[in-house]
């Protein structure tokens, strides 16, 4: 199940996939798109959706 976040700038859904950094190791990275596409996911345990006061875009926090 993807999970998706309205705002007034419309629905957003959430992606991630694993890459792999230069040293070797590889980290989990989480965005959101307004379209669903292959890397959609569900929403990660221990993490929380907030907002840019600034731009009013979704950001995913650990908290």
């Amino acid at each position: 199940m993807t999970y998706s976040h309205d705002n007034a700038k419309g629905t957003w859904y959430l992606h991630g996939k694993q890459v792999n950094l230069k040293g070797g190791r590889t980290q989990q990275i989480y965005w959101f798109a307004k379209s669903e596409g292959a890397n959609a996911c569900d929403m990660p345990s221990g993490y929380v959706v907030t907002e840019s006061a600034r731009t009013g875009l979704p950001l995913l926090k650990k908290g």
